[in-house]
């Protein structure tokens, strides 16, 4: 993941583009994500059809994963109104 502040994205645009070819490049501002800088290929896929951003961030194989959380020992309390 490649990160340029705004003013070194101004000084050296050819790198961040060429950044941008392996995954997307974030610009920031005081400190603050501002905005995505990505290559055409990776922004069609982002954007073609039946793709949400729910799909796109997906990581394949999570479900497989198994995992036994442990039982919550919450309980109620009663309420004094």
């Amino acid at each position: 993941m490649a990160k340029f502040t705004q003013d070194e994205l101004n000084q050296n645009l050819p790198k961040a583009m060429q950044d941008a070819l392996k995954g997307p490049v974030f610009v920031t501002d005081s400190g603050e994500t501002t905005h995505v800088l990505m290559n055409y290929s990776h922004y069609r896929q982002f954007t073609a059809k039946g793709t949400n951003i729910v799909k796109a961030l997906s990581m394949p194989g999570l479900s497989e994963i198994e995992i036994e959380p442990e039982k919550s020992s919450i309980s109620a309390k009663p309420v004094d109104l």
